[in-house]
């Protein structure tokens, strides 16, 4: 398989994971609805969603949502460049991997936050679920708010949540890249040959 169709079918898939989870949880889940995965307390989907960025950080209200989204749409842009570049000049497979992860991430948040806005009803906590495709949606073009929802609480005492982020497979996608490019930081970053 080629390097670029190794990067294709990287960014479609994790990108059809991304959305096909979020559209589910979506359409079936109330706002802050939980349910633990085969039981286990430290496994479970909770149905949020976030105007920002990671860990729910916001700034500057609509004004700076949408600064967020074209940032964003500029960030895939750049990403975009350098995976053809890495791509161009041959470079490890799992680099190539790792960059495609990135940008399905960064792709699958975009989704959200152009779209989701205008093809959903707003999500609401205590049993109303959102529809999709409704009369109206919920908010204009590039203002949706990102869909998260694994949950993983891995120590709870009585004032402390060891990791109590609520996150999305987009930014797993984000997350998982970086770590591999990290581990293959070699073959990302290779030194330039001194003349």
């Amino acid at each position: 398989m080629s390097k670029k169709s190794i990067a294709i079918l990287t960014v479609i898939l994790a990108i059809l994971i991304d959305q096909i989870t979020k559209i589910y949880i979506k359409t079936h889940f109330y706002l802050g609805e939980e349910i633990k995965v085969l039981g286990l307390d430290w496994f479970r989907i909770h149905f949020t969603e976030n105007n920002g960025m990671a860990w729910g950080l916001e700034f500057g209200g609509k004004a700076g949502k949408l600064f967020l989204t074209l940032f964003r749409i500029v960030a895939v842009g750049a990403i975009i460049y350098w995976l053809r570049d890495t791509i161009k000049n041959k470079f490890h497979n799992g680099v190539i991997i790792a960059i495609s992860l990135i940008l399905a991430g960064a792709i699958g948040n975009i989704i959200d936050s152009v779209f989701y806005g205008v093809i959903f009803s707003e999500s609401k906590s205590g049993g109303a679920i959102a529809t999709m495709f409704p009369e109206q949606g919920y908010e204009d073009f590039f203002f949706g708010k990102v869909v998260d929802m694994l949950y993983f609480p891995m120590y709870q005492g009585e004032s402390f949540t060891f990791f109590n982020a609520i996150f999305n497979g987009a930014d797993s996608w984000i997350s998982i890249g970086v770590v591999l490019l990290f581990i293959l930081h070699k073959h990302a970053f290779p030194k330039k040959e001194e003349a």
